[in-house]
């Protein structure tokens, strides 16, 4: 993906603040952080979303984030940790190479990430249930 400014930055050609890299990952200070620490986590290769990312990969990045998280913990002091993935447009992905976010959170820092939140929403739990369950052989 000649145009992805995530591509770009795996391979170098746009410079990041990294923070980990190994042969198909990289972590990377994001520029537009929501607090000190923000970090994105990346395949090095082009993946869309999640769907298109093989399994193995999505472990490995996931352990990554986990990695990094106790790494933060030790060296910065962070208490806790959101770890945010978004596939699709309509769930606000805007760059369309998968990515996770992994933001430190502290006491009283002020951000909530669940205050727009849609409330009140009162679906049939039951057909819902029946729609979306998956079935074991």
């Amino acid at each position: 993906m000649a145009e992805c400014i995530f591509c770009k930055i795996a391979k170098g050609e746009i410079p990041s603040h990294t923070i980990y890299e190994d042969g198909e990952i990289k972590a990377f200070l994001d520029i537009q952080p929501s607090n000190p620490g923000h970090t994105l986590i990346i395949p090095k290769k082009h993946y869309e979303n999640i769907f298109d990312l093989p399994e193995r990969l999505l472990l490995r990045i996931t352990s990554t984030a986990k990695k990094l998280g106790g790494h933060y913990r030790e060296k910065a002091g962070y208490n806790a940790f959101n770890i945010i993935q978004s596939s699709g447009k309509d769930a606000n992905q805007d760059v369309m190479h998968f990515h996770m976010h992994l933001v430190p959170r502290h006491e009283h820092d002020g951000l909530d990430l669940w205050k727009n939140m849609k409330k009140g929403v009162k679906p049939d739990f039951e057909a819902l249930k029946e729609k979306l369950k998956i079935k074991q052989p």
